[in-house]
């Protein structure tokens, strides 16, 4: 409508100049020569006044549309610039944008791609040599998307999934053939291909008393519960794999009690209590019907400048308890059980069991320096149920960590140094110690990142049984993290 009214008004206006006498001055003093020229500029600013109003016309259409089409070539615009020539021009094509489907006031699509380069003794430091050795490989560690949201009702919700395959389908049973003799690998594992993380719903009303319904880490450990692209080595320490309780599918409350009553210290102690099935992520079904009880506490005493450098001291402990059957895995996260050879497998119960665990973990910022601390111990004991022994020795598993690091250039190149140790307390002299040197190389933050770790490993069983083999083994380890 705009544009044919412009258009008309054009023309009256071209008209009525034409029937003017045609004179060589006009009262004004005009010649017939300036009095064309002034026609001229008019005639060019309409133009433009009207390529500007056909382009809002335009604008306002695709904005009234969820997905406006983009126009074709067909549908170029002549548009008139400065010097009076004639250009044609594309519109620029309106933007694309997805519609919640829900009520949900952000919802956030991402993910991220870590990639592994394996050489040496692989895995060896997770306990991994002997009849169990890995070769070297290119390894696709985590492929992860993630998509994040947020209700106004206080609600948000994570959805989780991960195309790696999991190392547990390569130390799952293996069948041999007495006919042919052929070895076929039989595995339960639950996690291979696409499998899901992170799944759940979180209650935000009150700082002080969040709940979470769904699937995520239980409560234990901290190096457990800092997220995979934030840790400082490529790979989390032994103790932690084998003795925390990684992802599982329950409830938990957790907050900040201090959130409202003292504002200025909300985060000087958090809490976390969990209640779970205890029998692994991806399991709908619960082993038996008792569940893992599993409980957190974390104090920051500490927050301000030190030695001229921002600050912090954080402390954390840990509770878990457990009654579990026969046929779960209690190391979902990696190796616990000690194989004749001193190497480590997942260990199965073969029997009922009654489990007790606790952690103790500090965190010491300083400026660029940071030094972290973990202990884990766990009670596994065997649980006579319905007259049936539980088929295994009770044992005490630990294990602890000492980790170092340091900012060489500012937020760009990071030194780490951890040193570890882990006893399955299941034969004698069944420890297993590593020291790790590695740098990190932030190239956009966490968000692109370049890792290098060097892990030397040795065995005391394996040194103390020569007969079995090496007792010493080297691996590096490079990576490539990519977050979108």
């Amino acid at each position: 409508m705009k544009t044919w009214t412009v258009c008309t008004f054009v023309s009256f206006f071209i008209f009525s100049l034409i029937c003017l006498p045609v004179r060589g001055a006009d009262p004004a003093g005009q010649s017939d020569a300036e009095r064309l020229q002034t026609l001229e500029k008019a005639v060019l600013h309409l133009q433009q006044r009207n390529a500007a109003l056909e382009n809002e016309v335009h604008q306002l259409k695709a904005k009234s549309e969820p997905f406006a089409p983009i126009l074709s070539k067909s549908e170029v615009k002549a548009t008139a610039e400065n010097d009076g020539k004639t250009v044609f021009t594309e519109p620029s094509p309106p933007p694309v944008y997805a519609q919640a489907a829900g009520s949900e006031y952000k919802l956030t699509l991402g993910g991220y791609i870590q990639t592994n380069l394996e050489s040496g003794d692989v895995s060896a430091f997770e306990g991994r040599f002997g009849a169990n050795a890995l070769k070297d490989r290119f390894r696709l560690r985590r492929a992860r998307i993630t998509l994040t949201g947020d209700f106004a009702e206080q609600f948000d919700f994570k959805i989780e999934g991960d195309f790696e395959q999991s190392d547990s389908a390569i130390t799952a049973l293996r069948s041999v053939n007495v006919n042919t003799g052929a070895t076929t690998t039989v595995t339960n594992s639950n996690r291979v291909e696409f499998s899901g993380t992170d799944i759940f719903i979180n209650w935000h009303r009150y700082p002080e008393a969040d709940i979470k319904v769904g699937q995520f880490k239980a409560p234990f450990g901290l190096e457990q519960l800092t997220p995979d692209t934030l840790i400082y080595t490529i790979e989390r320490s032994l103790a932690t794999g084998a003795l925390t309780p990684e992802r599982q599918i329950g409830a938990m409350l957790w907050g900040k009690p201090l959130a409202n009553v003292w504002p200025e210290q909300k985060d000087l102690v958090t809490y976390y209590s969990g209640i779970f099935n205890g029998n692994g992520r991806n399991f709908n079904n619960n082993d038996n019907n008792e569940f893992m009880y599993v409980d957190r506490l974390e104090i920051l005493p500490f927050k301000g400048t030190l030695l001229g450098q921002e600050a912090s001291l954080k402390i954390g402990g840990d509770y878990l308890f457990s009654r579990d059957d026969a046929g779960t895995n209690i190391s979902p996260a990696l190796n616990l059980k000690v194989n004749t050879d001193g190497s480590l497998t997942a260990f199965t119960l073969p029997g009922a069991d009654e489990r007790h665990a606790w952690s103790i973990d500090a965190w010491l910022k300083i400026g660029p320096f940071d030094l972290i601390g973990e202990y884990l111990d766990e009670s596994v004991d065997g649980r006579t149920v319905h007259g049936v022994a539980p088929g295994f020795a009770d044992f005490d598993p630990h294990g602890w960590y000492v980790q170092g690091s340091y900012f060489i250039i500012p937020k760009k190149l990071q030194a780490v140094v951890k040193w570890e140790g882990f006893s399955p307390d299941q034969l004698a002299n069944d420890g297993i110690h590593s020291i790790t040197g590695g740098l990190n190389y932030y190239i956009h933050g966490d968000n692109v990142k370049a890792m290098a770790d060097y892990v030397h490993t040795w065995s005391d069983f394996r040194q103390a049984n020569p007969q079995f083999g090496d007792d010493q083994f080297d691996e590096v380890l490079l990576r490539l993290q990519v977050i979108f």
